[in-house]
């Protein structure tokens, strides 16, 4: 190896240690399983491949931005804050603390929408809530609609949703957009096929219970329903039933605590019906379905 190409990189093992080194001395429980982990995310790589491969050698570049993810992991950032990307099915987003995390819960939201509306194409699906994008992405990927819009609240959000698009425009079997406003406000005018949403589900109350990677970390804005975690729910099932085509779907994930009343809220809708509740695969009651009637009221 000539000097210029030993500068220009470094081996898998030789980052490992420096984040081993790092993560100790900053006090990190496991700083092995931690060091790994970063390394595999950067890398999106299985979690076991830096344990088979020390002597590949990497970018020297990577070195830095590991070391970056360390120093921002072990101030308490959750992985995916800290190292930038998070998976999600089988797309990688970039993420930051302008969006919520994609959860393995809302893969499954994906999963059932997907189920729901079979190999028939066609029509338009709408994400509320989009944060990252993930949802309305991986629809626009593996679904076979004929659009596919996300919304946000949030500005911060939708701007990091339109990159996580381009990023994965390669895999797009849609068309993909994104635009800022509340729940169904910015697409008044539109039916669709799908409405889709993860909404803000926790109560205010509850803010103290939570992880303190999750209630310092993620925006408050992706967590918090109101006082009562409904708030939000309860208007998305309003303006949902207003802009869903008739036999269109409505899939909500909901709070496991509060998937009964969710159903209930969905129920006392006479628009909707075929209502049901779906378990995660942890069998907790985690998603809300239902269909938009045919009738015209």
């Amino acid at each position: 190896m000539t000097a210029e190409r030993a500068e220009a990189s470094v081996t898998v093992s030789r980052v490992l240690e420096e984040l081993v080194r790092t993560l100790s001395d900053r006090g990190m429980p496991e700083p092995v399983t931690e060091a790994r982990e970063i390394i595999s995310a950067l890398l999106d790589v299985p979690r076991f491949w830096p344990i088979v491969n020390g002597s590949v050698e990497l970018e020297a570049s990577l070195q830095e931005r590991a070391r970056v993810a360390a120093g921002r992991r072990a101030r308490g950032a959750p992985l995916a804050y800290a190292v930038g990307r998070a998976s999600f099915r089988h797309l990688t987003l970039d993420v930051d603390e302008r969006v919520l995390i994609p959860r393995p819960e809302t893969e499954q939201l994906v999963d059932l929408v997907l189920d729901e509306t079979g190999l028939q194409p066609g029509g338009i699906a709408i994400d509320i809530g989009t944060g990252s994008g993930a949802i309305a992405i991986a629809l626009g990927a593996e679904g076979g609609f004929n659009r596919v819009y996300g919304t946000d609240i949030s500005r911060d959000a939708i701007d990091v949703a339109r990159h996580n698009a381009t990023l994965c425009s390669s895999l797009l079997r849609s068309s993909v957009a994104f635009v800022h406003g509340s729940l169904l406000g910015p697409l008044a005018d539109l039916r669709a096929r799908v409405v889709v949403s993860n909404p803000p589900y926790i109560a205010l109350g509850e803010a103290g219970a939570l992880p303190v990677s999750v209630r310092d970390w993620e925006p408050s804005v992706a967590l918090y329903g109101g006082s009562d975690g409904m708030t939000t729910t309860t208007r998305l099932v309003r303006e949902a039933a207003g802009a869903l085509e008739p036999g269109g779907l409505l899939a909500i994930e909901v709070d496991a605590r509060r998937a009964s009343l969710a159903a209930d809220l969905v129920g006392r809708d006479a628009r909707f019906h075929r209502i049901r509740v779906e378990l995660d695969l942890a069998g907790r009651e985690r998603f809300v379905l239902a269909r938009r009637r045919h009738d015209s009221f």
